[in-house]
């Protein structure tokens, strides 16, 4: 297969993902969901790239054990992005996918809000990137 066919291909999964996340906007968030009745971080993440066929584990911490780590400068629609949120500064509890990268601070993620359900957010508001653990690409790149 030739390097365009595969960028492609690359590209298509990676808009299928975003596209799958997108499609639960406004979703309520539910601990341990996985539907438009109620769904959580990892279960939308989940849920995104099962539209692929890339089966991910069901919590956000174990997802951050997947894929290849990668850069906060380097990231690209697709990724998966990592904080703790709890009162352990180390624990993943955590997870939402990059939709946008619209310049250096400008990084949109999709993600479910345990209060507001799921909603896009840029990744450079303080409480996030304060939060900020790493990044995994799932997505491998031709």
């Amino acid at each position: 297969m030739c390097f365009i066919a595969k960028s492609k291909a690359h590209d298509s999964q990676v808009n299928t993902v975003i596209k799958t996340a997108r499609a639960f906007t406004g979703t309520p968030y539910k601990w341990g969901g996985t539907t438009r009745a109620g769904i959580d971080c990892s279960g939308l993440t989940g849920n995104a790239f099962q539209s692929i066929s890339v089966t991910l584990p069901r919590t956000a911490d174990a997802q951050a054990l997947k894929g290849e780590k990668i850069k906060k400068d380097d990231l690209k629609p697709g990724d998966l992005l990592f904080f703790a949120t709890g009162k352990k500064k180390r624990e993943i509890t955590h997870v939402g996918i990059v939709t946008e990268v619209k310049g250096k601070e400008n990084v949109k993620f999709i993600h479910a809000s345990s209060s507001l359900g799921v909603i896009e957010t840029n990744l450079y508001t303080e409480y996030y990137l304060k939060r900020f653990r790493l990044a995994r690409r799932i997505i491998k790149e031709p």
